[in-house]
């Protein structure tokens, strides 16, 4: 079973990452590449990437004529989604223990971020109940 777990972190203007004293942020990134190394040496890490800030972000749509709509940035949101990996595991308990270790990164000082990890099943195709 296939699972996207997207860790999200708290926003205050631009990626506060950036901020912590050099030490941290080599500790917060040595142990995802821990994670990330543990994850493909099991056989469960089908991808993992990080994204840019939210003051990079923007949202798309189509206007009337087909042509791109763009709206951001968004620097009042409460959080926003930092990275993602998707798993390939056993069961959603297995997904849960993985997001569980994922939330506790270290951050300033070495202390756990204990940041939001959501966990969603990656559909493989739409439910047939809901197909006519």
């Amino acid at each position: 079973m296939k699972y996207m777990m997207m860790m999200h972190t708290p926003s205050g203007g631009p990626y506060q990452i950036a901020s912590w004293p050099q030490k941290d942020l080599q500790a917060h990134i040595a142990f995802m590449k821990r994670f990330h190394q543990k994850l493909s040496a099991s056989g469960e890490l089908v991808g993992a990437e990080g994204l840019a800030g939210p003051e990079q972000a923007r949202l798309v749509r189509a206007g009337q004529d087909g042509k791109p709509v763009t709206d951001g940035v968004f620097p009042e949101t409460k959080e926003f989604l930092a990275g993602y990996w998707i798993v390939d595991v056993e069961s959603p308990e297995r997904a849960y223990e993985l997001a569980a270790e994922a939330s506790a990164a270290p951050g300033p000082g070495g202390a756990p971020l204990n940041l939001t990890i959501e966990v969603r099943e990656v559909m493989s195709a739409p439910p047939t109940k809901d197909l006519v």
